[in-house]
């Protein structure tokens, strides 16, 4: 005989509202969830200890309440935070069996007459509990692993005796029937797993027989098709079910059953696979994770940029820029203003005075209202209206490498971090550069909002690469992974780092590139090993370095 899942009115123990703040508190925290597994809203929760008469849970439809065992939550209720489907997995099978009461709530629209034979609705009653799951999993896929969660419980707890009884259970043709019902139905309903109930099946067709079990199969295979309120096909299942096994037997326990133990045994088998199941991620703690690692990046960054940037006397060379550095420079700025011109898009607006076009159609159309004795809604006169498509602000940082292996390309990288960082001033779009260095030190060559007169030399001697430092530096001084600015980050090196610096400037990297920052590497030769996921350009020729980041450059302005 199962245990009741939905009681009336008349036969449902008391529920009240647990007196500890802690049950109460989850019980509103559950029912604010109900609406969306249960597709209703109309629906209570109370989970307490005894807040389910001695059940596992029930479903109470006259006072559209759910009521569940509060000792089987296995935590604090104080702990418990429903809202977060992570944090489920804590109470896997109680929140399985409130899934399980919310399909019923959702699925169970049928009820047995009166003069109704108790064996045939009874027999009903255990046919629905594997129909209301698949219609569930059917409905919401996701509560599969839930209703899996606690098949354990519910087919205990649908066992007079509990645990205990079930695993001494004799081999009858009743007990079978109820097993096969309780867990091979729910294979059909697309819940459990047939391998993971072969010992159970194994062991119950040995008591039914091939040919009953089959029979059984075919009812409980239909009760899966048939809709909410068919109560009288349920009750014709539940009546050829009642044909096919026997009625209870009245037996003593059975120590040792091979039935019970085989039931028993796959239970645990479920059991085990489902707290096995890798829990899929929760998006919400994944968002609040994701924000909380962004700001700590974006704050490393802004120190690394305010140790880096904040010196501002290094005692280097200077010299000043000479005539084809100046051409150069102009010429960059006009090929970023030109980049940044952008078609301006046509806007159409109706408007019911004028300036505009008049459409007689408008016209015909208000005088209709007017005549009508409505009020006039129609708009008659067009305009036409073009607006410039702003134009993101530039933002471009240059970090060279000045390891011995660099040596040659020092003057180009100086002269290109002065030719960008003046076309950056000339340019009329907003736009701000800054060129830094990186060995044993990172150290700043030209800074951000500043044009300097003069063009910073340095060298390369060092045996030892800070590039995270530097590609941080950068980010915390121009705002590299901050979306609403065109952004181009420049590395000049041969990648050759040592593993540390490597992989923080690798995960560095990907963050500006995840947030639509342009990464171009610049390698003396082939035979270099750049980051992951950058744009790689080999310069055979020193030269060749400000026109190459130039071109760059402009080619972000043109996809921003």
């Amino acid at each position: 005989m199962t245990a009741p899942h939905v009681v009336t009115a008349t036969t449902a123990p008391p529920v009240a509202l647990p007196a500890r703040s802690g049950w109460k508190s989850l019980s509103e925290s559950m029912t604010s969830e109900t609406p969306e597994i249960a597709d209703r809203d109309d629906l209570t929760v109370i989970i307490a200890p005894g807040a389910a008469g001695g059940a596992l849970a029930m479903f109470v439809p006259a006072i559209a309440t759910i009521a569940i065992e509060g000792t089987n939550l296995g935590i604090d209720p104080d702990t418990a935070r429903p809202w977060r489907p992570a944090d489920r997995y804590r109470y896997a099978p109680t929140w399985g069996a409130l899934t399980h009461e919310c399909a019923h709530a959702a699925h169970t629209r049928w009820e047995p007459r009166p003069d109704t034979d108790p064996e045939i609705a009874r027999a009903a009653d255990l046919l629905e509990e594997s129909r209301i799951e698949a219609a569930q999993v059917r409905r919401r896929p996701a509560d599969r692993h839930w209703l899996r969660a606690s098949t354990r419980e519910l087919v205990f707890a649908d066992t007079p005796g509990g645990e205990l009884a079930v695993a001494q259970i004799a081999p009858t043709r009743y007990a079978a029937a109820h097993a096969a019902a309780l867990m091979l139905a729910r294979i059909d309903a697309g819940v459990l797993e047939v391998a993971e109930c072969a010992r159970a099946a194994a062991a119950i067709e040995d008591v039914l027989g091939r040919d009953i079990l089959r029979q059984l199969r075919t009812l409980w295979r239909i009760a899966h098709r048939l809709s909410d309120t068919n109560t009288t096909g349920m009750l014709e299942l539940g009546r050829r079910w009642v044909d096919l096994v026997d009625p209870a037997p009245h037996t003593t326990p059975q120590p040792g059953s091979p039935l019970g133990e085989a039931i028993v045994g796959t239970l645990g088998d479920i059991a085990k696979s489902v707290a096995d199941q890798t829990p899929p991620p929760d998006p919400a703690q994944e968002a609040e994770d994701a924000a909380r690692k962004e700001a700590d990046a974006a704050q490393r960054a802004d120190r690394a940029a305010k140790r880096v940037f904040g010196k501002r006397s290094v005692g280097r060379a200077t010299r000043a820029p000479r005539d084809g550095e100046r051409s150069a420079a102009r010429v960059l700025a006009r090929a970023l203003n030109t980049a940044s011109q952008r078609d301006r898009t046509t806007v159409k607006t109706t408007s019911a005075l004028p300036p505009g076009r008049l459409r007689m159609r408008g016209v015909m159309a208000r005088d209709a209202q007017r005549a009508a004795g409505a009020i006039p809604t129609a708009e008659p006169f067009t305009r036409t209206t073009r607006k410039p498509v702003p134009v993101p602000p530039l933002r471009v940082g240059i970090a060279c490498d000045v390891s011995g292996s660099m040596r040659e390309y020092t003057a180009d990288v100086a002269s290109a971090a002065w030719i960008i960082a003046a076309a950056a001033e000339l340019a009329s779009m907003p736009a701000q550069t800054a060129t830094l260095t990186f060995g044993r030190e990172v150290i700043p060559v030209t800074y951000p909002d500043t044009a300097p007169k003069k063009v910073t030399e340095f060298e390369a001697r060092d045996n030892y690469e800070a590039i995270d430092v530097a590609v941080a530096a950068l980010d915390g001084a121009l705002g590299l992974s901050r979306p609403e600015h065109t952004r181009l980050l420049v590395i000049i090196s041969d990648g050759f780092f040592r593993p540390q610096p490597s992989v923080a400037a690798q995960h560095r990297i990907d963050r500006l590139r995840a947030s639509g920052c342009a990464v171009l590497w610049l390698s003396p030769d082939e035979h270099c090993a750049p980051m992951k996921g950058v744009t790689e350009h080999v310069l055979a020729d020193p030269t060749l370095t400000a026109a190459t980041i130039a071109r760059a450059a402009v080619a972000a302005v043109r996809s921003a």
